[in-house]
C-alpha cells in the first residue's frame, strides 16, 4: 500500500474516532473546559497527529491512548456529580472578586488577576464603575459573573409592574426561497395563505431569504436585497389604534347629547370599552 494512502487511511480512521469521543464527552467541551478537559482538548490533536502520520507506530497503541484521554473526563464527571468535593477538585469552584461594591484584593491575587483584568471583564458586561457591582464571581470557568446594585439594574416589565402577554417562539416558514412546510402547520397555517401574505407585501417568495410568522400570525421577511425596503406589520397597532378611536367616539357621542338615558349607555359602552383597552394594551402595543 502507497505511504500516502496509508496516511489518508489512518487520518480518517483518527478523525473518526475522534468525533465519536467528542460526542460522548459532550456539548460542554465546546462550550467551557474544566482543567482535565483542557489537558485533554490538547493532548488530543498531539495523539491524533500521531495516529496519522506515524507509520511505523502501531495504530491499538494510538486508539488505546485516544480512548484513556477520552474517558477519563467523562469519568470525572459522572464522579463531579456524584459528589461537591469532587467536583470542587476536578472543576475549581467561583472565587467572589467584588462585594458590596468593594474589590477583594486577596481573591483578585489568588487567581492572578490585575485590576486591568478585572475592569476589562466588567466593561465587557457593560459596567464601568466598581461601586455599581453588588457581587462578582470569577466562575470555575473564568467567566466573571456581575449582579448589579439594585439601583442600577435595568428595569424590567414585572419591576414596573406591567402586565406583558407571554412570548411564544417565531416559527421560520421560509429560508432561502423555500417554503417550510413543518413550522407552518406547526402554527395552524398553510401554502396559500403564505403566498397571500407575500402578494401582500408585493414580494416574490424565490426573493425571500428569510421569513418568519411571531406568535401573534404576524409575517416579518427579510430579502437578498438589502435596498429594498419591506414594511413592517402593524396590524396590532392599527387595531389598537381604531379601539381607541372607537372609546373616544363613545365618550364624545356622551358629552353631545341630550339625552339622558343615551348619555348614561355611552358613558357605560366608553368604560366598557376602556376596561377591554387596558386588557389587551399589553397583546397589541408590545
Amino acid at each position: 500500500m502507497p505511504d500516502w494512502l496509508h496516511v489518508l487511511m489512518r487520518s480518517f480512521l483518527a478523525l473518526s474516532y475522534l468525533f465519536v469521543l467528542a460526542k460522548l464527552i459532550g456539548k460542554r467541551q465546546i462550550r467551557q473546559l474544566t482543567y482535565i478537559e483542557y489537558i485533554v482538548g490538547i493532548t488530543f490533536g498531539s495523539i491524533a497527529a500521531f495516529i496519522a502520520t506515524d507509520l511505523e507506530g502501531h495504530l491499538l497503541h494510538g486508539i488505546i491512548a485516544l480512548s484513556v484521554f477520552g474517558l477519563f473526563p467523562i469519568a470525572s464527571e459522572w464522579l463531579s456529580i456524584k459528589s461537591k468535593r469532587l467536583r470542587e477538585f476536578f472543576e475549581g469552584k467561583g472565587t467572589v472578586l467584588i462585594k458590596h461594591g468593594k474589590v477583594l484584593e486577596d481573591n483578585l491575587k489568588q487567581e492572578r488577576l490585575t485590576l486591568d483584568d478585572l475592569l476589562e471583564q466588567l466593561r465587557s458586561k457593560s459596567v464601568f464603575k466598581v461601586s455599581d457591582v453588588e457581587f462578582a464571581v470569577m466562575e470555575p470557568s473564568g467567566e466573571i459573573s456581575v449582579l448589579l446594585k439594585a439601583e442600577h439594574q435595568p428595569l424590567t416589565a414585572q419591576k414596573a409592574k406591567i402586565p406583558v402577554s407571554p412570548v411564544t417562539e417565531p416559527q421560520t416558514v421560509i429560508i432561502d426561497g423555500v417554503i417550510m412546510d413543518e413550522p407552518l402547520a406547526t402554527i395552524g397555517l398553510s401554502r396559500a395563505w403564505l403566498k397571500a401574505e407575500l402578494n401582500k407585501l408585493g414580494v416574490a417568495q424565490e426573493n425571500v431569504m428569510l421569513a418568519q410568522v411571531d406568535e401573534k400570525g404576524q409575517l416579518y421577511v427579510d430579502l437578498y436585497d438589502d435596498k429594498i425596503r419591506v414594511p413592517s406589520p402593524q396590524t396590532d397597532k392599527l387595531t389598537f389604534a381604531e379601539l381607541k378611536k372607537c372609546q373616544a367616539d363613545l365618550e364624545l357621542y356622551a358629552l353631545s347629547t341630550d339625552t339622558s338615558a343615551a348619555k348614561k349607555q355611552y358613558a357605560r359602552m366608553a368604560k366598557q370599552l376602556q376596561d377591554v383597552i387596558d386588557q389587551v394594551k399589553p397583546l397589541l402595543t408590545r
